[in-house]
């Protein structure tokens, strides 16, 4: 009896110190800033308890308070090293913990950064950027760091779900772009527009609303609007320069804030990762919708530019193209190489002979409400799950899953325009298939891209980057001056790199956890941290997308002067003063006033009006009775 007493003690003293032995620390930290402790099932009569960090050379002792049988707290430490973590009062409850100094965790993504600015390979950056963090992180091993980069970071980027999902979905749409532009219908729906530029104010506005109107792909818009555009603003004496203001104008800045675009799952992909990080389970694309109102340099330089064709004003270097334009009838400069119709040099485009615009109008539409369906369908169906039975709109937004509304509208799209094309006997069959390959095809750079963000943006969270810029920066980082900050970051990166694309992948795994801490080293409360943080996810959009507008090594910049027959430099020339006017104001009246609770939406009526009086006060109005066309185009 004896044996079997002292064999059950001896099994439930193991089973108590298997228990006590419940120590929590992540395995990797950075130098002075703290990281989580905790430890359970501790005996009841502690209070208190003794910590020791160690190396083989120095140690550190913390005394922390027990609550509960339990410690829930942070430590920091200024030693680095492989660390030994340990509790003396308690026997075998150890674990370790690696700290390097803090400034290497900006080392990866300043990197990134630097490189994309010197070579302007946006893919080699990042992947030279990941890889140093997994140097990093994995002992200083560059050869273990390369492993780590392949077999760690990026599959792990490629296996989850989400992430396959806005692949899929991004790759489709491209699908779909490829099917309505080798179609002709993208053709169609820009002659539709066309028929009514009857005088030089309406063929500019007409130019503006096709930019709008081919909202779903820059690339596309670019290539269309420029090249039908350009024989009807030569008749009516509009300068080359200012039809590629319009065309740049209307390409990134609309693609970026329409809510189904080419641009739609990378944007959302990187607000996921970014809130992941932040350990929010708030939907991507509801807080995309809300970042909308914030975009204030795409909305007003689309209404800049709506000002300028309305107004028939112009100032700076605009104004003498277009004064050259007007009375010498020369709507380019000197010594301009005049590009081909790009409309039938790229195999992008084609049949324009069976253009029709419904063949670009119905895929559109399908994409559209098939997207606003799927997200009330699921929204709906989440609700009902939990059993919520009174809901509105913003409730049916937040519980949708956007990346499957997204996944049936771009596939049900594909299918309507695959139909439609075979049945109007456009293509054929193998034709519609290899169209709609390009068009996934086109895509690919994209989603390279994409997934270096993600892996970039997983070891920036391990690294605790945006804690260790929280850290050394203290009470000297405002938060409300978070989102102008941002944006000028974001727009001088962009614009000397030439990607929207790779500013974004670099700066939003960033941003997001650096905005929450900022909030909560200054107490904000939950509405005000809120707009902080929809304040610097919209200045990373609209930071890049001004970059991606002005920049001279820009894509977009490059292919608006080519398809408006303009010279690109100066195409950038005169086009970069009003970029520069219109985001000063968006950063005075929209970025800093908005972060202090002002109303995005007053913020864009005021700036509004003071470009309105802007273009009275500095531009001048032309002599436009020797430009008006009097037959019909």
């Amino acid at each position: 009896m004896k044996k079997y007493t002292f064999t059950l003690i001896l099994i439930l003293f193991c089973l108590y110190n298997l228990k006590a032995q419940n120590v929590s620390i992540p395995t990797f930290g950075l130098e002075g800033i703290k990281f989580s402790v905790k430890i359970n099932n501790l005996p009841d009569n502690i209070n208190n308890i003794k910590v020791v960090l160690s190396n083989n050379e120095q140690q550190q002792q913390y005394l922390l308070s027990v609550n509960d049988s339990k410690v829930d707290t942070s430590i920091s430490s200024s030693l680095t090293g492989n660390l030994n973590f340990s509790i003396p009062e308690l026997k075998n409850n150890s674990a370790s913990i690696r700290i390097i100094p803090g400034w290497l965790s900006i080392v990866p993504p300043l990197l990134a950064i630097l490189l994309a600015l010197i070579f302007r390979q946006v893919i080699i950056a990042l992947l030279i950027g990941i890889w140093t963090g997994a140097i990093f992180i994995n002992s200083y091993n560059p050869l273990l760091g390369i492993l780590r980069v392949i077999d760690t970071y990026i599959i792990n980027a490629l296996t989850d779900t989400s992430h396959i999902q806005i692949i899929v979905f991004t790759s489709l749409f491209g699908g779909v772009v490829g099917l309505i532009s080798k179609s002709g219908g993208t053709k169609g729906l820009a002659d539709l527009i066309t028929r009514f530029a009857k005088t030089r104010k309406s063929g500019l506005i007409s130019t503006w609303l096709m930019g709008i109107a081919i909202f779903f792909d820059d690339y596309a818009n670019t290539l269309i609007v420029g090249n039908i555009m350009r024989p009807i603003t030569d008749k009516m004496r509009v300068s080359r320069e200012k039809l590629s203001f319009i065309v740049d104008a209307t390409a990134a800045p609309v693609v970026s804030i329409f809510i189904v675009s080419s641009w739609i799952g990378y944007e959302v992909g990187l607000i996921h990762d970014g809130l992941i990080m932040i350990g929010s389970t708030e939907n991507a694309y509801d807080i995309f919708l809300k970042t909308i109102p914030y975009r204030f340099y795409p909305i007003l330089m689309l209404v800049f530019v709506f000002l300028v064709a309305y107004l028939k004003r112009d100032f700076g270097p605009m104004y003498k193209a277009e004064k050259r334009a007007v009375e010498q009838g020369k709507v380019t400069g000197k010594d301009v190489l005049i590009t081909e119709d790009l409309t039938e040099s790229t195999s992008m485009f084609g049949n324009a002979d069976k253009a029709k615009w419904y063949n670009g109008v119905i895929p559109i539409l399908i994409l559209v409400s098939g997207t606003i369906l799927g997200l009330y369908i699921t929204g709906v169906n989440a609700l009902v799950e939990k059993g919520v039975t009174n809901f509105g709109i913003r409730d049916i937004i937040g519980s949708s899953d956007s990346y499957v509304a997204l996944l049936w509208a771009s596939f049900s799209a594909c299918i309507v325009a695959g139909v439609m094309i075979i049945s109007q006997k456009i293509m054929t069959l193998k034709e519609t298939v290899d169209a709609w390959f390009m068009g996934l095809r086109s895509m690919f750079l994209a989603l390279i891209i994409l997934t270096l963000a993600w892996s970039i943006g997983t070891i920036t969270n391990e690294m605790k980057t945006a804690d260790y810029i929280v850290g050394i920066l203290g009470d000297s980082l405002n938060p409300h001056y978070l989102p102008v900050l941002v944006f000028l970051v974001c727009a001088i990166t962009s614009f000397s790199t030439g990607t929207s694309w790779g500013t974004m992948a670099i700066m939003m795994p960033i941003v997001i956890p650096l905005a929450v801490s900022v909030s909560h080293l200054y107490n904000l409360s939950p509405l005000d941290s809120e707009i902080i943080l929809h304040g610097v996810i919209s200045s990373v959009l609209t930071g890049s997308v001004f970059g991606d507008h002005c920049s001279p090594i820009s894509d977009t910049t490059i292919l608006s002067s080519m398809a408006s027959g303009c010279d690109h430099i100066d195409h950038v020339r005169t086009q970069l003063p009003y970029a520069v006017v219109v985001a000063i104001f968006c950063m005075l009246i929209g970025d800093i006033p908005t972060a202090y609770g002002f109303s995005p939406y007053f913020s864009i009526l005021i700036i509004a009006v003071i470009l309105v009086a802007i273009l009275y006060i500095f531009g001048k109005k032309l002599d436009y009775k020797f430009s008006e066309v009097k037959e019909k185009i």
